[in-house]
This record gives C-alpha cells, structure tokens and sequence, in this order.
C-alpha cells in the first residue's frame, strides 16, 4: 500500500506528465485550426498566440484526480462534476468567446454543485469582526459568492506570461503543504498539488516568449480549485482538535485573503478604479498592477516575478502577524501594503511624465 507521500508524488508526476506531453499537440492542433488569441489594443502580446492551454490542465487535474483520490473521498464527483462544467464554458469562450452573462451563468451552475450538493461551504466567520457562526443559506451565499470572486480574480490576472500559473503554483503549495501537514487531509492536499504540478507543466511552454496561453478554461479551472481549496482551509482550520494545534492560524479568514493577494487585491482594486472613473466595474481596460509594471518598462518575467516576490512577501507577513494580532489589524497592514506597492509604479509613470500612465488613484 502506497504512503501518503508516495501516493501525492505519483498522483503529481501523472498530472504533470499529462499537462506537458499534452501541450506540443495541442498547440499544433490550434494552429492548424487557427486557434489563436488575436493581438489587440488591450493585449499586452503581439503575435498571435494559441490559447487552449486549459485544455491540457484539465486533463492532468481530472485524470490524476481519478486516479489517486480516494473512492470514498465523498467530494470527489462533485468537484469533478464542476470542473467539466467550468470547462465547457471557458473552452467555448476560448474558441467563440460567449456572452459575459451566460459565462456568468455557467460559473453559478458550477460553484453551486459543489457548495450545495458537495456541502463545500463555510460555517461562520471565525470571530472575525465578532460574528461566528451564520445560518446555512448565507453560508452556501458566502461561500458561493467567495469562489466567484477567486475564479474571476484568477481570470483577470492572466494578463502576461507566466503570472496566473505562478501565482497558481504559490497559492497551491501552500495550502497543498498544509493540508499535507494536519495528516488527515490527504485528498485535499492531491488535489492542490495536482493541480500545481498541471501548472509547473503548463508554466513551462507560457513563460517569454509564450508559446500558449491556459485562457478562460486554465484560468477558470485553477480559479475553482483554488476557491474550493480555500474554503475547506477556513473550515478545516476551525475544526482542528488540541493535537493539531500548531497547524491552527488565528483569523484563517485573513490568512486565507493574504495567501490570495494578488488575484482579490488586483480585483478590488481595478473593480475600485473603474467606478471611480465612471465605468462598469467589469470594463476591460489596462489599470491591472501588471499592466502598470510593463508600462514602466518590465518584461512579461520581470513584471511575473516582482509580483510573484509580493506574494510571497504578503504570505510570510500574514502568517507571522496572526499569531500576534487580530484578525481586523492584519486586514488593514495588507491592504495598506498593497495599496503603497501598487502605487509605486504609478509614481514612476508620473514623474517620468510617461503618456502610458492611466491613472494614479490606486
């Protein structure tokens, strides 16, 4: 019988594996097929791209996740259910792009699988602004809501190469390490570090020049997982007995939003920028950090890896901060941090007169 370590090695090699021998086909397909993602005004390539990266990551999550999940792991086929779900939608949208609503739509239908009938929900706040626990509707409500908002943060930030993939693959790790570390966990650390190692494939053929993109379905895909993922780490957090204690964060809430700063700081922030401006909040523009970095002058890696560097930095901070002060404080740091940060190359934009500056309200 395999041991919790060999089973996680197996089940990640099989995800990678898929996602890397899948890719080379899948681009020659596309290009065959004239796939391809058209450069524009608002896109930060210039060549015509291939964009059915997700299709790859896919497969190495669904079958790795088949494969090496227990039969009993009562999650499972709620989860898979959604993520096929999540498929077709950001593969049509890849191919013919679909109305905004219907993509929306199809979102719903597939958070609700898992939060309704996969019970994939919180329970309450966590003492976080001094409530606890909230009634089961507005727990699906929040719930649903919360992994609405990581899938689309995680589709806003595929702006440049190699930064979702990233930023997947740090997010992932952590909370695949953890869910490792409490012992008792082991299909919730598969799934996180099958798809890690389905990114770590992909990141190879997205990383300068770009080669594919992962698109709506390796954004959308990933964005689920992560929003699944962080939902069982809150109630997971929560529910640790006296032995586990050392696991236990204080404000799990907060960690959990520290470890995902960048696609929810990013969001709220161009979110906050568009209606300021007037704007729909979901108007396409060029205000993301990452588009700020290139306009500074950053390649596609430099911009990816400063903002990854943040990541980590927000990470470390948030974990060090919760032992020693409320959840509220640690709230207010971040945000403060992160605005600064995000301010910085607007800064730079202003005093170098540059005309790509957009805005320099953060």
């Amino acid at each position: 019988m395999l041991s919790n370590t060999e089973l996680i090695f197996l089940s990640s090699i099989t995800a990678f594996l898929i996602c890397f021998f899948s890719i080379p086909s899948i681009i020659n397909v596309a290009k065959m097929k004239h796939l391809f993602d058209e450069p524009d005004e608002r896109k930060s390539h210039t060549t015509k791209i291939p964009t059915l990266g997700g299709l790859a990551i896919f497969a190495g999550v669904i079958v790795s996740l088949s494969l090496f999940s227990d039969a009993y792991f009562p999650e499972r086929r709620f989860i898979i259910c959604a993520i096929v779900i999540v498929f077709f939608i950001g593969i049509k949208d890849d191919i013919i792009i679909i109305a905004p609503l219907k993509k929306m739509l199809g979102q719903i239908v597939a958070v609700l699988v898992v939060v309704v009938l996969g019970e994939v929900h919180l329970t309450g706040f966590y003492g976080f602004l001094g409530i606890g626990e909230i009634n089961e509707y507005l727990s699906m409500a929040l719930s649903a809501f919360t992994m609405l908002v990581i899938m689309n943060g995680f589709n806003l930030i595929d702006g440049i190469d190699g930064l979702a993939a990233s930023t997947g693959i740090v997010i992932l790790s952590v909370l695949g390490c953890w869910f490792f570390a409490i012992g008792h966990a082991l299909d919730w650390s598969i799934l996180a570090f099958i798809t890690l190692s389905a990114l770590l494939a992909f990141l190879y053929y997205n990383i300068t020049p770009a080669k594919i993109f992962m698109g709506d379905t390796g954004s959308l895909i990933t964005g689920l997982v992560i929003g699944i993922l962080t939902i069982k780490f809150i109630e997971i957090n929560s529910q640790l007995t006296k032995e586990m204690l050392t696991h236990q964060f204080n404000s799990a809430p907060i960690v959990a939003f520290g470890i995902l700063i960048v696609p929810l700081f990013d969001t709220l922030r161009v979110f906050t920028l568009r209606i300021l401006d007037g704007k729909s909040p979901l108007h396409p523009d060029q205000n993301h950090i990452h588009h700020r970095l290139l306009a500074i002058g950053f390649s596609h890696i430099k911009a990816t890896s400063v903002i990854v560097l943040a990541n980590l930095l927000i990470i470390a901070l948030v974990i060090l901060l919760q032992r020693h002060i409320g959840g509220v404080w640690i709230l207010s740091i971040v945000i403060g941090l992160c605005s600064f940060l995000a301010y910085v190359p607007s800064l730079i934009l202003k005093k170098n007169k540059s005309p790509q500056s957009i805005s320099d309200t953060v």
